[in-house]
């Protein structure tokens, strides 16, 4: 990931075994400096542009395929909003099947998981009953064109299905537009710049305290 590049360094003091100076440092990168997508631009749609994960994609093949680079797989991850990529992208169909066999059993998939309502409407086309409230399998509602009868407008949804949608909606993500790709990766490395302190070595280093040269 692209993204590790992009973060600052760090001079560790040394615990290794083989270290012969209380002066050895390990330098690393500084996994503690964190970024994120701003508060303020997450709801301005304007700056993203709505995607549909294909499936099988991974984060770099969305990235060379949107931004023409693999490497900027974490600009696709950090602007969709994904922390845990194990949970949070859409599982390929094979891989989803396998995932809900294990989950449920195979002989469990078609069981019911819920009930949902379907979209009930009366004879002049007004929405009585919108669809995908999730009710109990006996729920009724009086039919909008016969008063003196009740209607089951449900539907089952089973395992296997309930599982389907919860994937399809992991695939539908926003995207940073291309347009603004070059601002965000410098506002990102400014933003990875130490500022001036005691341990500051330089704008893209910094020095831990060395506790073999402080402590007796």
């Amino acid at each position: 990931m692209g993204y590790f590049r992009e973060l600052p360094d760090l001079d560790y003091q040394s615990f290794l075994s083989d270290s012969n100076s209380s002066q050895n440092y390990l330098r690393v990168k500084n996994l503690f400096r964190r970024n994120k997508l701003r508060d303020d631009l997450q709801n301005v749609f304007t700056f993203f542009n709505k995607y549909s994960i294909p499936e099988g994609s991974r984060p770099d093949t969305v990235a060379e395929e949107y931004y023409g680079s693999s490497t900027l797989d974490w600009v696709v991850l950090m602007t969709a909003g994904i922390i845990n990529v194990r949970n949070e992208w859409p599982l390929s169909n094979y891989e989803l099947y396998k995932y809900a066999e294990n989950k449920y059993g195979l002989e469990n998939l078609n069981i019911p998981h819920h009930y949902e309502t379907i979209e009930v409407k009366d004879s002049i086309g007004r929405l009585i009953l919108p669809a995908g409230k999730v009710v109990d399998p006996d729920f009724t509602i009086p039919d909008p064109n016969n008063k003196a009868v009740n209607i089951n407008p449900v539907k089952n949804v089973n395992n296997y299905e309930y599982e389907v949608r919860k994937n399809e909606e992991k695939s539908l993500i926003y995207l940073l537009k291309p347009t603004y790709l070059r601002q965000f990766l410098n506002d990102m490395r400014q933003i990875m710049l130490y500022d001036r302190s005691s341990q500051f070595i330089e704008e893209t280093l910094i020095r831990t305290e060395n506790t073999r040269v402080i402590n007796p």
